[in-house]
C-alpha cells in the first residue's frame, strides 16, 4: 500500500556498484513520493493507523539513506504527537548510539515521547535531553522536544525546570505555544494558585484544552456541576475535532469529578472510560482510572489494599504525581469511615508528598474532607472561599457516609 524502502523497486534496482549519489537521489524521489501518500492520505481523513505506516516508513527511508530534507515529516511528526494516540513508531535501528543525522534525531524524538507511556519519566528526560544537545534537530522541531521534556519534568514534580520548558516554549509563539500556555496554567494550578489558572482559561481555546484545564480546577474545588459540565464540553469538542486522545482524557477526567459525588454514574462513565483507553497507549491515564475507582468505592472494604498495589504501579511507572491522587482517595476513604488516626496518618503522607509545594492544596482537601483545622497558614489561592470550598468538601463526605450506612 505505501512505499517502502526496500521494497521500493527504484531502490531495489541498484546494486552496491552503483554510484551512491544515484542511491540517495532514488531515496529522496522515493521520500517524496511517501509524502505525496501522505499528504493525500490527510486530506481524504483516513485511519491514523495509515498516516503512522507513512511516517514509519518515512523515518525509515531517511535514516537508512542519511537524507538532510525531511520535508512533509515535519508535519507529519506534528500530527503525529497532536492527539496524544501514541501508536508505536518501531524503528530498526532506533535503539543503539546517540543520533548522528536529522533524521536520526527526529526518529528518537518521537520514539522518546511515545515510549514514554512505558518507560520511567527520568528517561523520558534523558533521551529528549540527548536529542536537544545534538543540535541536529531541525528548528521546526526543537519545540516539540522542549515541550515534551516539560511535561516530563512536570510528571517527576520537577516543577521550576517544567516551568522553564513551557515558558520557553509558550515565549516562542511557535505551533505549540497554546499547549505550553495551559502547561503554565496547570502549573499554576498545581502551586494552588487557581485565581491565575481560572484567568489563563479564556486565552486557551481548543489547542490549549480549555475545558479541560477548566474543569481540573472545579473538581478540586468540590464543584462537581461545573466540574462535570465541562469534561462534557470538552469530551464533545475532542469528538468534532475527531481527537480520539482527547476524549479519553475528558472522559477519565468526568470520571474523576463524579466519582466523589456520584458513584454510580461514575461507574457507568468509567466502564466507557475504559473502552475508549483500550485502542490508545496512554499509561499516566489509565492509572487514574484506577485511582478514580478507588474513590468512587471509598468507604467500603478493601481500598486501602487496592491502594497500596496502585501505588506499586505507578512507583514502576515513574509518575510520582499519581501517588497523590491515591493518598487523596485514601483519606477521602478514612473520612467517611470516620477512621481519625488513618486520616491523620493520610495527610502526613500527603504533606511528604506535597513537600516541593506542587498539590499542597490536596493537603488542605484533606483536612477538609476530616472537618479538621489547617495546622498553619496555607499557600492555596482558592476561587471561593476557603469555607465554602471546606463546606463542599464536607458534604461529599457525608453523601457518601449516607450512602454506605454510616
Amino acid at each position: 500500500m505505501f512505499t517502502d524502502a526496500v521494497a521500493n523497486p527504484h531502490l531495489r534496482a541498484h546494486t552496491e556498484s552503483r554510484p551512491t549519489a544515484d542511491w540517495h537521489q532514488a531515496a529522496a524521489r522515493a521520500l517524496a513520493a511517501l509524502g505525496e501518500q501522505w499528504t493525500a492520505a490527510t486530506t481524504l481523513g483516513p485511519s491514523r493507523l495509515l498516516l503512522v505506516a507513512c511516517l514509519r516508513q518515512g523515518l525509515r527511508l531517511a535514516r537508512e539513506h542519511r537524507l538532510t530534507d525531511l520535508g512533509w515529516l515535519t508535519e507529519a511528526a506534528y500530527a503525529y504527537a497532536d492527539d496524544s494516540v501514541w501508536e508505536p513508531l518501531t524503528l530498526p535501528t532506533d535503539t543503539t548510539g546517540a543520533p548522528d543525522t536529522p533524521a536520526d534525531a527526529l526518529a528518537e524524538l518521537l520514539t522518546a515521547i511515545t515510549r514514554r507511556q512505558h518507560e520511567h519519566r527520568q528517561r523520558t528526560v534523558d533521551r529528549l535531553t540527548e536529542v536537544l544537545d545534538s543540535g541536529l534537530l531541525t528548528a521546526e522541531v526543537v519545540e516539540l522536544a522542549l515541550y515534551y521534556r516539560a511535561k516530563a519534568y512536570k510528571d517527576l514534580d520537577q516543577g521550576a525546570a517544567a516551568r522553564a520548558g513551557m515558558r520557553q516554549v509558550a515565549e516562542s509563539g511557535g505551533r505549540l505555544a497554546p499547549k505550553a500556555r495551559r502547561g503554565l496554567a496547570n502549573l499554576s494550578r498545581l502551586a494552588g494558585d487557581f485565581p491565575t489558572a481560572l484567568a489563563a482559561v479564556p486565552t486557551l481555546g481548543w489547542t490549549g484544552r480549555h475545558h479541560r484545564v477548566l474543569g481540573d480546577i472545579h473538581w478540586s474545588h468540590a464543584d462537581t456541576d461545573q466540574a462535570v459540565a465541562a469534561f462534557e464540553a470538552g469530551r464533545t469538542e475532542a469528538e468534532q475535532h475527531g481527537a480520539a486522545g482527547e476524549r479519553a482524557m475528558m472522559q477519565v477526567r468526568l470520571s474523576l469529578a463524579l466519582s466523589f459525588a456520584d458513584p454510580d454514574r461514575a461507574d457507568a462513565e468509567l466502564s466507557l472510560a475504559h473502552q475508549l483507553l483500550e485502542s490508545l497507549d496512554q499509561r499516566s491515564n489509565a492509572l487514574l482510572a484506577q485511582v478514580v475507582a478507588l474513590i468512587k468505592d471509598a468507604g467500603t472494604d478493601g481500598v486501602i489494599d487496592r491502594a497500596r498495589g496502585l501505588n506499586t504501579d505507578i512507583t514502576g511507572a515513574g509518575l510520582p504525581f499519581l501517588q497523590r491522587f491515591v493518598e487523596l482517595a485514601v483519606a477521602f476513604h478514612h473520612a467517611v469511615r470516620e477512621e481519625d488516626q488513618e486520616l491523620t496518618a493520610a495527610i502526613g503522607r500527603l504533606h511528604e508528598l506535597t513537600a516541593t509545594g506542587d498539590f499542597a492544596y490536596f493537603t488542605d482537601i484533606a483536612h477538609f474532607m476530616g472537618g479538621l483545622h489547617l495546622p498553619g497558614a496555607t499557600t492555596t489561592q482558592w476561587i471561593d472561599s476557603p469555607d465554602a470550598v471546606r463546606a463542599r468538601w464536607q458534604h461529599l463526605v457525608q453523601t457518601r457516609r449516607t450512602r454506605t450506612g454510616r
